[in-house]
């Protein structure tokens, strides 16, 4: 359905922790790509749906062995797993010696991403710049959303990147649950001369954070990590839409639920 792009730039904070937490309250089915050609971590911060820990070797790893032949939307599937409570993710690349072979990879894996039926695909991209493939990607994107925080070096960063990319993004704040209002107000002031589409905020929540690593609970549910997730995952959602429904004498088709690989 829809490729979302989540990404920072040099001293930029928190882009796995603010995927994952809006992965886990995001309105619609929904995939959570790790795209950081630098390496994820998921498989090492996540329980995996049976308690114990991710395959770091079935991910992108195993889905970039088999593309070299060609990478269509559908294959993307046979290389998930879920997270407790359920999350799908296709975990990332465990070193960024392992990106070296894949500068190919990306912009077939954008498209297939974009390409995805039923699903919208949240792709934790990490910082930008180390690695210029990875544009690919981001072109096959339709929402770029940059992570920042408040602070005059973060900014920095910030207006740079916004120079460097091609195209419209959306702009979050990592900002401090005392001033979040007035944070979000300062960058807003900041990047108005730039092509920005939005200006949104997360909260700064380290024990959200932490209580996000292990099994959701209601303590999670009421954090201020959480909180403005479902506020920026709603906002987001509605941004990219979702197609009408295929209709046969004026009534919409459902698809049904989508049957999990052995």
């Amino acid at each position: 359905m829809a490729l979302i792009v989540l990404a920072a730039d040099k001293g930029a904070p928190g882009v796995t922790t603010a995927a994952t937490a809006l992965g886990a309250v995001w309105p619609r089915p929904v995939l959570l790509a790790e795209c950081d050609p630098s390496g994820g971590d998921l498989a090492y911060r996540l329980p995996a749906a049976d308690g114990g820990v991710l395959n770091p070797g079935r991910g992108l790893l195993s889905l970039g062995a088999v593309a070299r032949r060609g990478l269509h939307a559908e294959q993307v599937y046979e290389h998930t797993q879920k997270l407790v409570g359920g999350l799908d993710v296709l975990a990332g690349l465990t070193n960024a010696e392992q990106a070296a072979g894949l500068t190919w990879l990306w912009s077939p894996l954008g498209r297939s991403l974009a390409a995805l039926p039923h699903t919208d695909v949240l792709a934790d991209c990490g910082r930008l710049g180390a690695h210029p493939a990875v544009n690919d990607l981001l072109a096959e994107a339709d929402q770029v959303v940059l992570f920042t925080r408040a602070s005059l070096d973060h900014v920095a960063h910030l207006r740079e990147r916004l120079t460097l990319l091609k195209q419209q993004v959306g702009v979050v704040v990592i900002a401090d649950p005392r001033a979040y209002r007035s944070e979000l107000d300062e960058v807003r002031r900041i990047v108005s001369g730039w092509d920005v589409a939005f200006v949104g905020g997360l909260a700064y929540d380290p024990k959200g954070a932490e209580l996000l690593r292990g099994q959701w609970g209601g303590r999670l549910d009421r954090s201020m990590l959480i909180r403005t997730a479902r506020e920026l995952a709603g906002r987001l959602a509605g941004r990219v839409g979702a197609p009408e429904p295929r209709r046969v004498n004026g009534r919409p088709i459902v698809p049904g639920p989508r049957e999990e690989s052995p």
